[in-house]
Protein backbone atom coordinates (compact mmCIF):
# COMPACT_ATOMS: atom_id res chain seq x y z
CA UNK A 1 0.00 0.00 0.00
CA UNK A 2 1.34 3.11 -1.13
CA UNK A 3 1.15 6.32 2.14
CA UNK A 4 0.10 9.34 1.22
CA UNK A 5 0.43 12.58 2.87
CA UNK A 6 -2.92 13.71 2.12
CA UNK A 7 -5.52 13.00 4.81
CA UNK A 8 -8.52 10.74 3.21
CA UNK A 9 -12.26 11.99 3.71
CA UNK A 10 -15.20 10.40 3.22
CA UNK A 11 -17.16 13.71 3.05
CA UNK A 12 -16.25 17.13 1.80
CA UNK A 13 -15.37 19.17 4.59
CA UNK A 14 -17.32 22.69 5.13
CA UNK A 15 -15.36 25.17 4.57
CA UNK A 16 -12.86 26.60 7.59
CA UNK A 17 -10.29 28.99 7.87
CA UNK A 18 -8.00 26.54 6.76
CA UNK A 19 -10.33 25.43 3.79
CA UNK A 20 -11.23 28.21 1.87
CA UNK A 21 -14.61 28.03 0.76
CA UNK A 22 -13.71 28.85 -3.14
CA UNK A 23 -13.52 26.43 -5.98
CA UNK A 24 -12.22 25.34 -9.50
CA UNK A 25 -14.13 23.12 -11.02
CA UNK A 26 -13.33 21.26 -13.79
CA UNK A 27 -15.67 19.31 -15.71
CA UNK A 28 -16.12 16.78 -18.63
CA UNK A 29 -12.60 15.90 -18.72
CA UNK A 30 -12.51 12.55 -21.32
CA UNK A 31 -9.20 10.69 -21.56
CA UNK A 32 -8.89 7.12 -23.45
CA UNK A 33 -6.72 4.89 -21.67
CA UNK A 34 -5.94 1.30 -20.61
CA UNK A 35 -6.99 1.01 -17.18
CA UNK A 36 -8.85 -1.70 -15.93
CA UNK A 37 -8.84 -5.48 -14.10
CA UNK A 38 -9.85 -7.57 -17.11
CA UNK A 39 -7.58 -8.61 -20.23
CA UNK A 40 -9.78 -6.62 -22.89
CA UNK A 41 -9.48 -3.17 -20.61
CA UNK A 42 -5.91 -2.95 -20.79
CA UNK A 43 -5.73 -4.48 -25.00
CA UNK A 44 -8.62 -2.62 -26.16
CA UNK A 45 -8.71 0.77 -23.52
CA UNK A 46 -11.63 2.37 -22.83
CA UNK A 47 -12.99 6.38 -22.27
CA UNK A 48 -12.43 7.67 -19.01
CA UNK A 49 -14.45 10.70 -17.90
CA UNK A 50 -12.91 12.99 -14.97
CA UNK A 51 -14.57 15.83 -12.77
CA UNK A 52 -12.36 17.47 -10.61
CA UNK A 53 -12.91 20.14 -7.83
CA UNK A 54 -9.92 22.11 -6.30
CA UNK A 55 -10.75 23.57 -2.84
CA UNK A 56 -8.18 27.14 -3.35
CA UNK A 57 -8.39 30.63 -1.57
CA UNK A 58 -9.48 32.89 -4.89
CA UNK A 59 -9.49 35.65 -3.12
CA UNK A 60 -6.16 37.48 -3.84
CA UNK A 61 -6.96 36.65 -7.80
CA UNK A 62 -10.24 37.85 -7.60
CA UNK A 63 -8.63 41.46 -6.51
CA UNK A 64 -5.57 41.06 -8.71
CA UNK A 65 -7.07 39.31 -12.24
CA UNK A 66 -3.17 38.00 -12.42
CA UNK A 67 -2.91 33.95 -13.13
CA UNK A 68 0.29 33.94 -10.60
CA UNK A 69 -2.28 34.68 -8.00
CA UNK A 70 -4.51 31.31 -8.71
CA UNK A 71 -4.41 27.69 -9.76
CA UNK A 72 -2.96 27.31 -12.96
CA UNK A 73 -5.37 24.57 -14.32
CA UNK A 74 -3.89 24.18 -17.54
CA UNK A 75 -1.25 22.05 -16.22
CA UNK A 76 -3.73 19.91 -14.19
CA UNK A 77 -5.45 19.34 -17.45
CA UNK A 78 -2.72 18.10 -18.88
CA UNK A 79 -1.50 16.02 -16.28
CA UNK A 80 -4.21 13.88 -15.84
CA UNK A 81 -4.83 13.63 -19.50
CA UNK A 82 -1.17 11.92 -19.55
CA UNK A 83 -1.79 9.99 -16.87
CA UNK A 84 -5.17 8.32 -17.95
CA UNK A 85 -3.22 7.52 -21.48
CA UNK A 86 -0.27 6.10 -19.66
CA UNK A 87 -0.99 4.67 -16.36
CA UNK A 88 -1.39 0.79 -16.22
CA UNK A 89 -3.73 0.79 -13.05
CA UNK A 90 -6.16 -2.47 -12.35
CA UNK A 91 -8.90 0.17 -10.32
CA UNK A 92 -10.07 3.39 -10.92
CA UNK A 93 -10.08 3.74 -7.67
CA UNK A 94 -6.06 4.19 -7.87
CA UNK A 95 -6.62 6.81 -11.07
CA UNK A 96 -8.62 8.62 -8.63
CA UNK A 97 -5.43 8.61 -6.14
CA UNK A 98 -3.44 9.46 -8.46
CA UNK A 99 -5.16 12.37 -9.78
CA UNK A 100 -5.49 14.06 -6.19
CA UNK A 101 -1.80 13.68 -5.53
CA UNK A 102 -1.16 15.07 -9.19
CA UNK A 103 -3.29 18.37 -8.14
CA UNK A 104 -2.23 18.91 -4.14
CA UNK A 105 1.79 18.36 -6.40
CA UNK A 106 1.06 21.26 -8.61
CA UNK A 107 -0.06 23.75 -6.38
CA UNK A 108 0.88 24.06 -2.66
CA UNK A 109 -2.62 26.09 -2.42
CA UNK A 110 -5.08 23.66 -2.65
CA UNK A 111 -6.49 22.50 0.20
CA UNK A 112 -8.94 19.60 -0.71
CA UNK A 113 -9.33 18.18 -4.14
CA UNK A 114 -12.53 16.39 -4.93
CA UNK A 115 -11.84 13.60 -7.95
CA UNK A 116 -14.57 11.63 -9.69
CA UNK A 117 -13.70 9.16 -12.13
CA UNK A 118 -15.99 7.62 -14.72
CA UNK A 119 -15.55 3.99 -16.97
CA UNK A 120 -18.08 6.30 -19.63
CA UNK A 121 -18.43 2.15 -21.58
CA UNK A 122 -18.41 -0.33 -19.02
CA UNK A 123 -17.45 -3.85 -20.23
CA UNK A 124 -20.71 -5.38 -18.88
CA UNK A 125 -22.80 -7.72 -20.76
CA UNK A 126 -26.18 -5.93 -20.87
CA UNK A 127 -25.13 -2.89 -19.11
CA UNK A 128 -25.48 0.49 -21.05
CA UNK A 129 -24.64 3.11 -17.63
CA UNK A 130 -21.29 4.08 -16.18
CA UNK A 131 -19.17 3.04 -12.97
CA UNK A 132 -17.60 5.90 -11.56
CA UNK A 133 -15.95 6.47 -7.89
CA UNK A 134 -15.64 9.51 -6.18
CA UNK A 135 -12.80 10.67 -3.63
CA UNK A 136 -12.44 13.28 -1.43
CA UNK A 137 -8.90 14.25 0.11
CA UNK A 138 -7.31 16.91 1.77
CA UNK A 139 -3.87 18.33 2.51
CA UNK A 140 -2.57 16.99 6.13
Amino acid sequence: MISSPFSTQSEPQSPSASTPGDTIQLTGLKAYGYIGALPEEKVLGQWFGVDLTLWVDLSRAADSDDLADTCDYRRIITAIEHLVQTAKFDLIERLAGAIAEISFNDDPRIQQVRVKVAKLAVPIANFNGQIAVEITRRRA
